[in-house]
């Protein structure tokens, strides 16, 4: 059939496999919106004919592909597959086996050695290359053995004339491990207050925790939700997972008495600064004390009034200055676009398509803005914001490395950004048009899942050298220890629904994963950071795999760890992949406790969120936790008896037994905290990304009650003993 046959150029799927194994056909309807949001006309039979003749005219006289990928051993990197330059989408190693490996932790794995990097095969003779890497430096000719590690830029020139320009992306083979086994700490920062927030928690109550959690109780990480930038106004989407911008970080977080001009304030703004601070104090007692959920809207506006008065009333020192100054230069036009749309977006409210017709592109509005002083200093102040962000996220960074950690602060990327949001606005070029990800059917969502974020463009992405994933990568790894990828799959593919569609209309898109990873290993090579991917869920044949072969730790969930192609058992600890992040619950499921109570099929019964009848359901439940729980005493890990607490301490032992280099406590667990931070399904029926950390009353703890909590500490006590290496001092 013509139109498959030009979905498939398009990496466009027709048809896909849900869990059961069955080929559904996808509706012809998407197949052509989806091709029509990445610029091909199939609408017609005429349309979709010229459509793919013209596609394989182009293969049949380009040079060279937007992007060229070659992986190399030797750099840092040591890992499977050792090079070749190929174009994306091909996959030289497709014939190799299986590497093992039984190297201590910290020591990479042996493999074979680097293929040579030389230009592409099909080149016609004669054609003359000329290679100019990243800092500049020439080679002229087809010998590229000397390519360092990089992005780099090849132009073409056939003897017929043609020519051709395409980027070279040479990346290790393998992003670093960690250097020994290490366990840390899962939280939502907004939901741990100290004495001190303002509200939610805050970049000073992370440096605390990094550097209680390091030093205490030897912890090798800490793990935080996505710190993106949100979409501005009020009510804003509380859920970090669906940002205004994934590049730059939300001054929401800023511990304001900790910018270094707050100590500078003259006593002609000091009352005003007080009220600010007593409206501050009653946010706090809110939650804390008064049973409130996080008010984010709230807590901005506070903030906003305080970093106001501080930049309006304090001028910066000269070394301050310079440091500004160096960050603007190095953030470059893509801060300038962010803080252009903050302003923006004060002025005529966050959804740009609604803005006037010259403000709707970020080259367009740059006329706005120099014609504006008042919208320039707007600019300006955003352009500020983001390098106090920027700042306190390097103290906290600082705080985990002084503190011992042996990975630091692990940071989230979400899988997509709002339409409506900073990134969308700033590179319209680069996402799909009409277009928004989810997910499709399964056995736990009937109906497919549409997550309102639109999908980047894989042309798009190619044609641009990666440059908008690469600078979104580059960013985020400034001050992470790690990366934690959420939705890992979609660097291979996506569940694209088109606009006014079902879920289940949608159709997966595939990206260019060759490139994808290459320039998500080069950059975390040159952070030093890991990479781990969320890889929960519907995940097609090879994509762990292919994962692991380039380093990338997964993520695994005791509850889910089950032998499904056997026994359909508990997996024995034994059988366990080593490169994952193994802990028991997620931000996403229910707290261990109410796992352990059964109190999460209770709450879903309340929300009318269960599929089948309450008393069957908790008889299901109840014999699930059962089993665990028979497996646990079996295996030696509950000596103390049954218990809520003694239960919570063996879920965490099991993960100690099993080999996996990094073991994650969700931080409510230590202190018995009941409810979700998120309940998948809920809107405005469950108080979503608005919890405080709370004890197993459901009263909120704040970070210096946590720290001070004996069932916490006996918690973390053991596990620091089982993984603090030889010699360590120990709890």
């Amino acid at each position: 059939m013509t139109l498959a046959r030009l979905a498939a150029r398009h990496g466009v799927a027709t048809v896909h496999s849900p869990a059961d194994g069955r080929d559904v056909p996808v509706p012809e309807a998407t197949v052509v919106a989806v091709l029509a949001a990445l610029g091909v006309d199939a609408s017609t039979p005429e349309a979709v004919t010229a459509a793919l003749e013209a596609a394989e005219r182009a293969d049949r006289e380009r040079l060279l592909p937007p992007t060229l990928v070659h992986w190399r051993t030797g750099d840092g990197g040591d890992g499977p597959g050792g090079g070749g330059t190929h174009a994306p989408g091909t996959d030289p190693h497709e014939n190799a086996g299986p590497y093992e490996s039984t190297a201590p932790y910290g020591e990479p794995p042996a493999y074979p050695g680097d293929a040579p990097l030389r230009p592409p095969s099909h080149l016609p003779p004669g054609t003359r290359l000329q290679v100019t890497t990243e800092d500049g430096a020439v080679v002229l000719g087809d010998d590229w053995s000397g390519l360092p590690l990089g992005v780099h830029t090849v132009e073409a020139e056939a003897p017929d004339g043609r020519t051709a320009t395409a980027t070279l992306i040479v990346s290790p083979a393998r992003v670093p491990g960690p250097a020994r086994r290490a366990y840390g700490l899962l939280v939502q920062l907004y939901s741990l207050l100290s004495g001190r927030s303002w509200g939610m928690g805050d970049l000073g109550d992370l440096r605390e925790l990094v550097t209680w959690a390091g030093r205490r109780h030897g912890a090798g990480f800490v793990q935080v939700n996505p710190l993106h930038a949100g979409v501005p106004g009020a009510p804003a989407d509380p859920s970090p997972y669906r940002p205004s911008s994934r590049r730059f970080p939300d001054p929401v977080h800023l511990r304001i008495e900790e910018i270094p001009e707050y100590a500078l304030i003259g006593p002609e703004r000091r009352e005003e600064l007080d009220r600010i601070l007593a409206d501050a104090a009653e946010l706090r007692e809110r939650v804390l004390g008064k049973g409130a959920l996080i008010d984010r809207d709230a807590v901005w506006e506070v903030k906003r009034r305080a970093l106001e008065l501080l930049l309006t009333s304090v001028e910066l020192g000269p070394g301050r200055r310079a440091d500004f100054h160096d960050f603007l230069a190095g953030r470059g036009r893509a801060l300038e676009d962010h803080a252009t749309y903050q302003a923006l977006a004060e002025r005529h409210g966050p959804h740009w398509r609604s803005w006037p017709e010259a403000l709707r592109t970020p080259r367009a509005a740059e006329a706005a803005v120099r014609a504006d002083p008042a919208l320039a200093a707007r600019v300006d102040f955003h352009c500020r914001l983001a390098w106090l962000t920027d700042r306190q996220l390097a103290d906290a960074a600082g705080a985990a490395r002084e503190a011992g950690m042996a990975v630091g602060i692990v940071h989230d990327l979400a899988v997509g950004v709002h339409p409506e949001g900073s990134d969308a606005w700033a590179g319209q070029e680069a996402f799909a048009a009409g277009m928004s990800v989810g997910a499709p059917p399964d056995a736990f969502n009937s109906r497919g899942q549409d997550w309102g974020l639109p999908p980047w463009r894989p042309d798009a992405l190619a044609a641009a050298g990666y440059a908008p994933y690469r600078g979104l990568l580059r960013e985020l790894l400034r001050h992470a220890g790690a990366l934690r990828i959420d939705h890992v799959m979609g660097l291979f593919r996506l569940w694209w629904v088109p606009e006014g569609r079902e879920p289940t209309e949608g159709t997966y898109v595939r990206y260019d994963a060759d490139a994808m990873l290459a320039v998500l290993v080069l950059e975390a090579h040159r952070a030093g950071a890991l990479v781990i991917g969320e890889d929960l869920g519907t995940v097609e044949p090879g994509v762990r795999e292919e994962l692991a072969r380039r380093g990338v730790f997964g993520t695994s969930v005791l509850w889910f760890e089950r032998d499904w192609a056997g026994t359909g058992r508990p997996l024995p600890p034994e059988e366990w992949r080593a490169e994952c992040v193994a802990t028991v619950t997620t931000h996403d499921l229910p707290s261990t406790a109410a796992r352990l109570s059964g109190d999460h099929v209770v709450l879903r019964h309340r929300l009318g969120l269960l599929a089948g009848d309450l008393e069957r359901e908790r008889a299901a439940d109840r014999a699930e936790t059962a089993e665990w729980r028979g497996l646990f005493e079996r295996l030696g890990l509950l000596p103390e008896g049954p218990g809520e607490e003694a239960e919570i301490r063996a879920v965490h032992r099991y993960l100690l037994a099993t080999p996996a280099r990094m073991v994650g406590v969700w931080l409510p667990d230590a202190v018995g905290d009941r409810r979700p931070q998120n309940l998948p399904g809920t809107w405005d029926e469950y108080p979503n990304w608005r919890l405080p950390v709370a004890g197993p009353d459901g009263q909120p703890l704040t970070l210096e009650q946590l720290a001070a909590s004996p069932r916490a500490h006996a918690l973390l006590s053991e596990l620091h003993a089982r993984t603090a290496p030889p010699g360590a001092r120990r709890v």
